[in-house]
């Protein structure tokens, strides 16, 4: 009888079980496909147009001064400072930047390293859905369980159905406003009714407000500023979509002490700190860039959504005009009879236009079969093009 050769090499052990519920980024796999095919790429919300002479002035500065090595694990003095400013400035949050400040690599590392540091395995996180497709891995990640809750037909909250997904195990509720994809800024009613669920149940609101600047319709308010809600609302931003330097990677977590000292150790043992000379940038941009900034980016962005939703409605899909962010979520089922994902794919080959498919914003894919969304982060110049490219259709 044979046996087996103990120094023979094996074969690596499987991969770990948290993994496998999601799969790598749809909306990174489309940017791939883009450049694949020298498509015009409206999947990946990337603005394709300069940041702010300012700020990039100020990066240049503190990296020429020698700002090279950490910041402060939990951000520059600053950049803590500014951003407590601004939270003042624009929802009347008297935040301290010493122990309810914690800058990240991004948005993205802020809601994973809040999430690991406030959610336990066996906990349930509730998601409205469509949503941004980090969401649900963030909640695997930590052993939680994500419960979905579609929006209704007209992409308000269902504040009945959200209420029957809260119980013992509930922890959090994500809430991202202006939303990504559906472009909705929820309004007075729709916070309210959030919030008073969670002051109920004792739960959080984790709230993604990087477009926060980024609205056309209604009015964003920070989850923070309602009634009762200071103390139970962890507030992630960055200034990624603010100020045009999505590669940049500086976002911010606004929480209450508590909640701060958890997320900041998670912090620093996932990512260290944010890069220290871009920190400069980015506050700078918050000091100095006032209203009128603000009030340009709104301009710009507007006449850009007009550009895409003029152009894919004459094109034969379905949408409307959204109420903040700056993307599109657009039913093509009146130009193809294709499922989502083989349909952005043939835009992108075919027409040269690139999407993202629907099916990649809610937990059962077949809600979004007849979706995909186009981002309109992108010069008049490179929308007119891609406008000329559906006018095929």
């Amino acid at each position: 009888m044979e046996t087996a050769d103990e120094s023979a090499p094996t074969a690596p052990p499987g991969t770990a079980r948290r993994t496998h519920g999601f799969t790598e980024s749809v909306i990174r796999g489309m940017t791939r496909l883009a450049r694949k095919h020298g498509a015009v790429n409206l999947a990946q919300g990337f603005p394709d147009f300069p940041a702010p002479d300012l700020i990039k002035r100020e990066g240049q500065r503190a990296i020429a001064d020698g700002i090279n090595q950490y910041a402060i694990t939990w951000g520059s003095d600053r950049l803590r400072e500014a951003i407590a400013e601004h939270q003042d400035e624009h929802y009347g949050l008297d935040v301290d930047p010493d122990r309810e400040i914690t800058v990240a690599c991004g948005a993205t590392e802020a809601m994973a390293s809040t999430f690991l540091a406030l959610v336990n395995p066996g906990d349930e996180v509730v998601i409205l859905e469509p949503f941004y497709e980090n969401y649900g891995p963030d909640a695997e990640l930590c052993g939680a369980e994500p419960v979905f809750v579609p929006l209704a037909e007209d992409r308000t909250i269902d504040l009945e159905r959200l209420e029957r997904a809260f119980g013992d195990q509930t922890r959090a509720v994500v809430l991202n406003t202006p939303n990504n994809p559906t472009g909705r800024v929820f309004d007075r009613r729709e916070m309210e009714g959030v919030a008073e669920l969670c002051r109920r149940h004792d739960a959080y609101v984790f709230t993604d407000e990087i477009y926060e600047h980024i609205w056309y319709e209604g009015e964003h308010r920070s989850m923070a500023s309602l009634p009762g809600m200071r103390d139970r609302t962890v507030t992630v931003s960055g200034a990624s979509k603010t100020f045009s330097i999505t590669g940049w990677r500086i976002g911010w977590i606004v929480a209450p002490p508590e909640a701060t000292d958890a997320i900041r150790k998670v912090h620093d043992f996932l990512t260290v700190g944010a890069p220290a000379p871009l920190q400069e940038g980015v506050a700078a941009g918050l000091e100095e860039l006032g209203a009128d900034y603000y009030e340009r980016l709104e301009a710009d962005y507007r006449r850009r959504r007009e550009i895409l939703h003029e152009a894919l409605t004459a094109a034969g899909f379905r949408c409307s005009r959204p109420e903040g962010a700056y993307y599109v979520l657009a039913d093509f089922s009146g130009v193809s009879d294709l499922p989502d994902d083989e349909f952005a794919r043939w835009l992108t080959r075919e027409v040269g236009v690139a999407p993202v498919p629907g099916s990649s914003f809610f937990s059962d894919p077949e809600r979004g079969r007849d979706l995909v969304r186009f981002a309109f982060c992108k010069t008049e110049e490179t929308l007119e093009k891609a406008a000329g490219r559906l006018a095929s259709l």
